[in-house]
């Protein structure tokens, strides 16, 4: 076995490619392993945040006709861009998708999507096996059932994936807080889609502008 370890196995965003999976209302409809509000705010926050850190994004669908539109949350951080629409269950049997993921030139794959045992468990396994370095966003997916959700992610990490919450992530590729470029931008991901982060942080910023009382 191969362990991920080191500097160089962590995740930086100019190396970095995001593909979000049928995040859709009919899936929703069945997701039974989160809570679907934080089903939807997570992946929400996961496609703001690579947009803020500059990583390319793919968003594909399944038969959206009858499966539904991906969601307007994710949809509106990428306005006019193509939603990739496909037949295929597994996302890396889809030529377009896996043709606009090498357009990037970019070597770790991110993937997130709806129902993590199937449309992500798929194309995970796949792409693992010839060669990608691939990272599953645990808390942008969901399954119909806890159970399922935790054997997709046993059984994607026996395959080799890596696996984070966005949070994790996004905080993974900005690494260092003097990085200053992007740090605008992440700090609305947090104030929009974590609660307890991001209140804080806008009462720190009250707290620091309060005049202190004079004796």
């Amino acid at each position: 076995m191969t362990f991920r370890n080191g500097l160089a196995s962590l995740l930086r965003p100019e190396d970095s490619v995001l593909v979000l999976i049928d995040h859709q209302p009919f899936q929703l409809t069945n997701l039974n392993s989160h809570d679907p509000h934080m089903a939807v705010n997570n992946a929400a926050a996961l496609a703001k945040a690579a947009k803020v850190f500059g990583v390319p994004t793919i968003l594909t669908s399944v038969i959206a006709e009858r499966g539904g539109l991906i969601f307007p949350q994710i949809t509106s951080v990428f306005p006019g861009q193509e939603v990739i629409d496909r037949t295929l269950i597994n996302t890396w049997e889809d030529k377009k998708v896996v043709d606009a993921v090498k357009a990037t030139g970019r070597k770790q794959l991110i993937i997130a999507g709806l129902y993590t045992e199937i449309c992500v468990a798929m194309p995970v396994i796949h792409a693992l096996g010839e060669g990608w370095d691939v990272t599953v966003i645990t808390d942008a997916c969901g399954a119909v059932s806890v159970e399922a959700h935790q054997v997709a992610i046993q059984r994607m990490i026996a395959a080799g994936a890596n696996v984070m919450t966005w949070l994790a992530l996004a905080s993974e590729w900005h690494r260092d807080h003097a990085r200053t470029e992007h740090a605008a931008g992440f700090v609305e991901v947090l104030k929009d889609h974590m609660a307890g982060s991001g209140i804080a942080f806008l009462w720190e910023q009250q707290l620091l502008n309060t005049p202190v009382p004079k004796s």
